[in-house]
Order: structure tokens, then sequence, then C-alpha cells
């Protein structure tokens, strides 16, 4: 049984009507083993200190499309692409993590753990192999019967932050929200130079982050660099720190810490990691809910990349 974590019960009551929707220990009698064999899948990636960066990644482009229904995982097939073919998604890796946790479930329990709560869980396992805070994850979402690339529309790295506030809104999330996931998830991440050109330009930058990058990004084949480069494998406050020195790689990372609507939080999470770790949980949680589908909507799938009806 997995430890109860203090924010669970500030999850609880701030978002009780989540419960009406899924719930805590979904399924503790149809599959008691469901969150454990996802955990266990998960560790035996860890050895790769980037798969919570990869499904922190996933679960926010598969959540911010059409909603947390595992849309993103089906593949494309002739005459049909899927959302795996937009451009924002060609980059979205750790497939092969869900396959794997899908398998060893569908062994145990057939046709009961879907594949939007399997990434899910599995986004809030890794974060935990990744120094981040422990959290409870409310299951019972069903699989959508669609994934369609011309539906896709995510933030890029240089969107502005009122287009990110509004953005952010449409989905049910806050301002408090948006700062919390975005530092959150960019806190273990990676961009490749391409990605971050203007930032290199910005007089503002620190110097010393300039010129290394500079000479990074002098490389062939568009070289990766971690957002973070404080504690670039750490779910943690360390790019809100590193943002109020100049020293975010990312526009919008850096906007958050200048823009007058957002600094407020940068500044509070920046001073405390136990707030932040706190805040985060919360909005993961709230994230997991965005347009689920439950009871009798949607699917179980056979195969995390595949329609039942196409399998």
């Amino acid at each position: 049984m997995r430890p109860i974590p203090i924010s669970f019960l500030v999850i609880l009551f701030i978002f009780p009507a989540v419960l009406g929707q899924l719930e805590f220990g979904f399924y503790d009698r149809t599959c008691p083993p469901a969150e454990s064999i996802v955990a266990t899948v998960v560790s035996s990636f860890s050895s790769d200190r980037s798969i919570t960066a990869a499904l922190l990644r996933m679960h926010f482009h598969d959540c911010f499309v059409t909603g947390c229904d595992a849309s993103l995982l089906i593949d494309s097939i002739p005459g049909r692409p899927s959302e795996k073919d937009a451009g924002p998604n060609l980059s979205v890796r750790g497939y092969e993590i869900i396959d794997e946790a899908k398998r060893q479930l569908e062994a145990k329990c057939p046709a009961t753990v879907s594949c939007s709560d399997i990434i899910a869980l599995a986004t809030r396992d890794s974060v935990e192999l990744a120094g981040g805070p422990t959290y409870l994850v409310p299951t019972g979402r069903r699989d959508g019967f669609t994934s369609n690339p011309e539906v896709v529309d995510l933030p890029g790295p240089t969107i502005p932050v009122p287009a990110s506030v509004q953005l952010f809104a449409d989905k049910g999330l806050n301002i408090d929200d948006m700062v919390t996931l975005i530092g959150g998830g960019h806190s273990v991440g990676v961009a490749r130079c391409s990605l971050f050109q203007d930032r290199l330009r910005d007089p503002a930058m620190d110097p010393s982050l300039n010129f290394m990058l500079r000479n990074t990004c002098s490389g062939p084949n568009d070289p990766l660099v971690f957002l973070d480069q404080l504690t670039p494998l750490t779910v943690d406050n360390g790019l809100y720190i590193e943002s109020l020195r100049q020293r975010a790689i990312l526009r919008i990372d850096q906007s958050l810490a200048l823009d007058v609507s957002t600094r407020a939080f940068v500044l509070s999470f920046a001073s405390s990691n136990t707030l932040f770790a706190r805040r985060f949980t919360q909005a993961m949680v709230k994230m997991g809910t965005i347009g689920v589908l439950t009871g009798n909507e949607g699917e179980i799938r056979r195969s995390c990349r595949v329609f039942n009806r196409d399998g």
C-alpha cells in the first residue's frame, strides 16, 4: 500500500469534485496490483534518468489536446494519421514504458486498466524516482475513440505569458497551476539549441550561461541542453531559482520570472521547495482530470497503440 503523503488531504480539500469522476484506489477491487505493476515497470527503466522528463511531457501533451484520454498513444495507419504525427509530438517518447506496463496489466487483469490511467500513474512514479514529491493519483479514466493531429494546439517555447495564461485557462487551470506545471515539467527537461536562439540574443541573459550555450550550440546535430542548469535531473524548484538569475533557457521560463502576473509565484517557489512540491502535486492531479472519460464513456484498450475496433 503506497503511503499517504501529507498533500493528499490538501488535494481532497481543494478538488473534491475529482472524486465524482475519478477515485483514489479505483482498481483496489478489480486489479489490486495495478499501481504496483506500473511502478515496477517504471523502475525497470530508471537507468535512463531522462524518462521523467519524457513521461511528464507525454502526460501534458495528451491531456492538453482532447483531454487525458491516451489519444496521443495511437499509432497512425494508412489514410488515418494520429496525434503522434503532429509537429509538437514528433519528439515525444517513452511509449515503450506504457506498452510494457499495459502488457503486464493485460496478463494480470485483462481489459481492466486504461492506457490513460497508465500514463498518469507512470508519470507520478517517474517524478518520485527523480527526487520529486510523492502523491496519489485518482484513477478510473477510460481511453478515447479519436486521435487527430489537426486538433493538436500546444504552447511553444516562445509563447507570451498572456497567451499561455489563456491556453491554461481554457483547460480549467489557473495562473498558479500554469507556473507550477511549466516550472516543474521543465525542471528535468531538455531542449534543442534551435528552440532557444532568441534567448542567446537576449542581452539580459547571464553572460556565463550565454557563453556556455553558444559553445554547446556551435556543435553539429542541434545539441540538447538541460533546461535547469542547477539540478537538471531532479523535480524541484531549481528552475525558478535559475530564472531569477536570468539563467532560464527557454523564453517562456524566463518570462514567468519577469511578467507582473507570474513573478510572485516564481519568487515563492524559488524560496521554498516544500511549497513548490505541494503545489506541484496539486497541479498534476488537477491537470490529470482534464476532459476525462469515465463510467460507460470511451473504452479500455487492449493495446495502447490501437483502438479496440482496429485491433
